[in-house]
């Protein structure tokens, strides 16, 4: 007996801590108070904006024109939430152009300008916001007067905030990425047929020609206008990195989750389509045309068969259902022509936005954002593009069921694999809305893996979505939105350490880059395969690659081409050696960034405790999930660094939020302020050269120094801090030699 409770002890004893509940501590984040602070990543930015001329695509990349790399490191500015504007106030755009640029934030997406200057308040189910949206959401304010029965006149006093705004940004080394067509609802005034029924007119807006045109008066009035804080029409400010021309809105995508097929129904007629009849006409009007130019008379006549109508007759689309069954002779039509209706229409905006406007920016047509449906009839139109793009979430809350779950647990259904799908050879590559939405229990996870993922994929761009300014004086320290980051005290705390891996570039971009390539029979498969496919509708390729290569598409309606699986292997790690992923049978997983100056461990960091990287363990934490960073603030490597930025961040909850029995969303959202559970124990800071003391400041959710400086203790490894006491989720470290 006494040798077996020995043995037992001996066992506890050398077993690390296990996990324990934290309690919550409230730790609420406040822009305004916020001065700049040695934990600041503003020295990643060069401003004025646009010193060096228009950013340019070429060679695969973004570029300044002195022919230094360009990346952006930005976030969409949107308003949803009770309290925030979507276009702040002139004193509101002094705080935040400075509050960005202290995060690092070097970009911005300016997205639903075009909607109307009026509070609209939406319903949880609204189609601006999709289901379960927050309990404080409001629709965005933009430039579009909403007081008048059209959507063509611009409200001045918005506009004049639009363009202080801009110059604000601008000053502070920020770029601007406008996008045109986002949320815009077209009324009667406008001229448009049918305007009370198409609602924001996703997919009638490539090919309607009222809509064409309305969207080129919009263009002109926006990005024509000279703004008088900068002296400079947009169209001709530096400033100005792209601009987008659609947001999430392609007729393929529409095409591929039949809204263009009606309903089969009792004897097989086709009923109704989902477009209303005047937009159904025009389209197959323009189908039929489209065939007469590029079938041949025969074929036409099949497609007739086909479809069961007499000869003479129009060609109409497949009904609903039809799809995955259907000849190829007729989904090869259809796909065709929609996909020339996309290339033409973004051609012809091009050439507008270029020639007639005089936009210097690079142009981005659209966006891949249906990973649950094929991308490469929707790369056709895109590969046209100067800059490729995509929008992807980690359990979006339109998801229902299950939601909730880390996904360091999930590397082959991670977000990086679904971006990955959409990066091509020659082409520039920027994620324009990407987010763990809320709530989460690990939104914690995201930055540091994406920032080294994209660094390892060499991506050019990365958006979150969503950061809202608030209004002064009426906003409360909650996350009142699925989206809205700007109150979250880990995403904000990590924004500056994100920064550091992708902007400055602290992971290294992979050795060696994978391509594949695609047969038209193969896109033209893809466009019809089950979800069970996603998110490559490539049989055969492995979904490991994008973790340890590159990975690119070299090219479409080629000969096909597929690179090697690779073989098993657990941690994934990449042919960098800066980046593993492991995971224990779809458990306890756990990431770890390994580069000269940055690193991280990021996941179930208790349940690995000897995972570790050259400067950077953990081995002594009591929380199950943690995301720990550590980056030089001084640029040089981790062992010889003076002044290092240490982030501790975890679960994040509204004070008295409540979830459902799933633990997948919440039924009451919680008051103010935001708790965090601190990451707490002891962090070793390893093999640093010449160190005679280190010390970590704690900061508060404004970069302020709270509590006393923790000194940390010398012990064999190296030195050791201990973290969780005050609650906070940043420190200073500084290291004396």
């Amino acid at each position: 007996m006494k040798l077996g409770l020995v043995s037992a002890l001996a066992l506890i004893a050398a077993t690390p801590a296990a996990a324990q509940d934290i309690a919550m501590q409230p730790f609420p984040v406040d822009h305004e108070v916020r001065v700049d602070s040695e934990a600041d990543a503003r020295f990643l930015l060069d401003g004025p904006a646009g010193k060096y001329g228009f950013i340019e695509a070429r060679d695969g990349h973004l570029y300044r024109p002195d022919g230094k790399r360009f990346r952006c490191w930005g976030v969409n500015l949107t308003g949803w939430t009770v309290g925030g504007e979507e276009i702040p106030s002139h004193k509101d755009a002094e705080t935040y152009a400075a509050a960005l640029a202290r995060l690092g934030v070097n970009c911005v997406r300016m997205h639903f300008l075009d909607r109307p200057d009026t509070e609209n308040k939406v319903r949880n189910e609204g189609a601006d916001r999709g289901p379960n949206a927050g309990p404080f959401t409001h629709g965005p304010r933009g430039l579009i007067r909403g007081d008048v029965d059209n959507s063509r006149e611009l409200n001045a006093e918005r506009l004049d905030r639009l363009d202080y705004w801009f110059a604000e940004l601008k000053k502070n080394g920020i770029y601007v990425n406008f996008n045109l067509n986002v949320g815009r609802v077209f009324k009667p005034g406008d001229g448009v047929p049918d305007a009370d029924l198409i609602g924001n007119a996703k997919a009638y807006t490539y090919f309607g020609p009222e809509l064409v045109a309305l969207q080129k008066e919009y263009a002109q009035q926006l990005l024509g206008h000279l703004n008088p804080y900068t002296k400079l029409r947009y169209a001709d400010d530096p400033a100005v990195m792209t601009v987008e021309v659609v947001n999430e809105n392609s007729i393929l995508e529409f095409w591929m989750r039949n809204w263009l097929r009606g309903e089969r129904v009792k004897g097989g007629k086709n009923l109704q389509l989902d477009m209303t009849p005047h937009y159904q006409a025009l389209l197959v009007s323009m189908y039929n045309d489209w065939l007469a130019k590029n079938r041949k008379p025969a074929e036409i006549a099949q497609l007739r068969t086909l479809a069961g109508v007499a000869a003479g007759q129009p060609v109409p689309f497949m009904r609903r259902g039809d799809h995955p069954d259907a000849p190829r002779l007729r989904l090869d039509a259809e796909l065709a022509f929609l996909t020339q209706v996309e290339i033409d229409f973004h051609a012809d905006m091009k050439r507008f936005l270029k020639e007639e406007i005089g936009v210097k920016a690079p142009v981005v047509p659209l966006a891949d954002h249906t990973y649950f449906i094929a991308n490469q009839p929707l790369m056709r139109t895109a590969m046209k593009s100067d800059i490729l793009d995509a929008h992807v979430y980690w359990q979006h809350p339109a998801i229902y069921g299950k939601r909730n779950e880390p996904m360091v647990n999930s590397p082959d259904l991670s977000i990086i694999q679904k971006l990955a799908r959409s990066a091509a050879v020659g082409k520039p590559y920027t994620v324009s809305e990407v987010n763990h939405p809320w709530p989460s229990e690990y939104g914690a996870e995201m930055i540091p893996i994406l920032a080294s993922y994209a660094a390892l994929q060499d991506w050019d761009g990365i958006f979150f979505y969503t950061f809202e300014t608030k209004i002064s004086g009426q906003w409360k320290p909650a996350v009142a939105d699925h989206f809205d980051i700007t109150l979250d005290p880990a995403k904000m705390a990590q924004m500056p350490a994100g920064a550091m891996i992708f902007l400055r570039g602290d992971v290294s971009a992979a050795k060696e880059v994978m391509t594949r390539s695609y047969s038209t029979d193969q896109i033209s498969e893809a466009s019809r395969m089950p979800r069970a496919e996603m998110p490559y509708y490539t049989p055969g390729f492995d979904k490991r690659i994008p973790l340890v290569h590159g990975s690119r598409v070299s090219c479409l309606d080629c000969k096909p081409s597929l690179p090697a699986p690779l073989p098993p292997a657990n941690p994934i790690v990449s042919d960098t050696g800066e980046l593993s992923w492991k995971t224990s049978d779809g458990e306890d997983g756990i990431v770890s960034v390994n580069a000269p100056r940055s690193q991280a461990l990021v996941g179930f960091v208790s349940a690995n405790p000897k995972v570790q990287t050259r400067n950077l363990a953990a081995g002594d934490i009591r929380n199950r999930f943690a995301a720990i960073t550590l980056s030089s603030l001084d640029g040089k490597p981790l062992n010889l660094s003076d002044r290092m930025l240490l982030t501790t961040t975890g679960k994040v909850e509204n004070s008295g939020q409540k979830w459902d029995e799933r633990r997948a969303m919440l039924t009451d959202w919680g008051t103010a302020p935001t708790l965090i559970e601190p990451i707490t124990g002891w962090i070793q800071l390893k093999d640093l050269e010449g160190a005679i003391g280190v010390s970590a400041q704690a900061l508060d959710g404004s970069a302020r120094p709270i509590g006393p400086v923790i000194r940390g203790k010398m012990i064999e490894p190296g030195w050791e801090i201990a973290v969780g006491t005050p609650a906070t989720t940043t420190y200073l470290i500084r290291v004396e030699r």
